[in-house]
């Protein structure tokens, strides 16, 4: 591994499988970041058609020294192109170069490119290895850390994939002042979900910078993402594969994938599904006894200022809620049909466990309201 003490790294301690994250401003330039990665004939780098023109000359510069061959696949942005058929480009590009067992993929770009790259590489010839470069909040601070790779499918959200970590996650914290609006608050929903889940001083920090993070200051990026990372790696270092501890990541999730699906793939970004899912998972907690009504408001009040929605869209008019549960049905947590849900059990802890539908169904009509 290159020498942690060149930039601010994140050890996710896993035996074999473990990595570090590095998180700096110029990574995407620094010779150290890409040093001592698994040698190989060939690297590919899988990006879309967004990010592409922003970095990847520069992600193929720094590799040329590396790596004989670089190449690049460029995929279509979007929740939407999380499928099969995107899916399918990386390993058309990977048989149409040729490429063997000995091939590093880098995902450059948000956590749609990093999920995919990430199941593209366990996939292809049984497993080849990746390395993460995200370029978005949101897949910095949440999904290129911990090995989840998936795509999705019409009926539910990553529910095709496999856990495959990478051998690196290199965070160049600049890639963010290219970052829409739209896209930083999204990243700031996944930042909050680790306050009220693990760390109050987290979130009493969040609450006292967020104009600070709205406005991009490179030290409170820099300690959002920082700490974040520490978490989750906590987290997956103790529950790798979501047995358990694990599943508490998921806070705001099953109702967030629920309004995606819903809704249709990129009509709401993950985020903000998962930031209004936030909202409807502290009013269900609140239901179950597990924190106060201020502390909910205190939540939904951050979540808004984040610039990010905490009314739930209406999914059907003539059953809204059952069309809700419906689609939390096909969940991963959920087990013989119950639906299981990620509460809050007080400030800075969470469990998961099932609920009542009629109690969920007037959480649902309550945040739809």
């Amino acid at each position: 591994m290159p020498n942690p003490n060149e930039f601010p790294t994140v050890h996710i301690a896993l035996a074999d499988r473990s990595y570090n994250i590095a998180i700096a401003a110029g990574l995407l330039d620094s010779a150290a970041a890409w040093a001592q990665l698994p040698r190989a004939h060939a690297a590919l780098i899988v990006t879309n058609t967004t990010v592409a023109p922003l970095y990847a000359k520069r992600l193929q510069q720094a590799l040329a020294a590396h790596y004989p061959k670089v190449h690049t696949v460029v995929l279509p942005d979007g929740e939407g192109y999380k499928n099969w058929e995107t899916l399918n480009l990386i390993f058309d590009a990977l048989l149409g170069h040729g490429c063997d067992r000995h091939t590093v993929l880098f995902a450059l770009g948000g956590g749609v490119v990093g999920d995919m790259t990430g199941f593209a590489a366990a996939s292809y010839m049984r497993g080849v290895p990746f390395v993460q470069v995200p370029t978005t909040l949101l897949a910095q601070v949440d999904s290129s850390v911990g090995g989840k790779t998936a795509i999705n499918h019409p009926l539910g959200k990553n529910m095709i994939g496999a856990f495959y970590q990478p051998e690196r996650v290199v965070c160049d914290l600049e890639t963010l002042a290219t970052l829409p609006e739209r896209e930083l608050s999204a990243g700031l929903g996944e930042v909050i979900k680790y306050g009220p889940i693990a760390d109050t001083q987290f979130l009493d920090w969040i609450e006292s910078n967020l104009s600070a993070l709205l406005a991009r200051e490179p030290q409170a990026l820099a300690h959002a993402v920082r700490r974040s990372c520490e978490i989750k790696a906590w987290v997956v270092g103790q529950d790798e594969r979501e047995t358990g501890l694990r599943a508490i990541l998921n806070f705001g999730h099953t109702f967030g994938h629920a309004i995606e699906a819903g809704l249709g793939y990129g009509a709401w970004l993950h985020g903000e599904a998962v930031g209004c899912g936030m909202v409807m998972a502290a009013q269900l907690s609140q239901r179950l006894g597990g924190v106060d009504a201020a502390f909910v408001q205190r939540l939904s009040t951050l979540i808004a200022a984040a610039g990010l929605p905490v009314r739930s869209p209406v999914l059907d008019a003539a059953d809204n809620a059952g069309r809700y549960l419906e689609l939390m049905r096909i969940d991963k947590k959920s087990v013989g049909g119950e639906i299981r849900f990620v509460v809050l059990d007080g400030p800075g802890r969470a469990l998961v466990r099932a609920a009542p539908d009629t109690l969920v169904r007037k959480v649902i009509d309550a945040c739809c309201a």
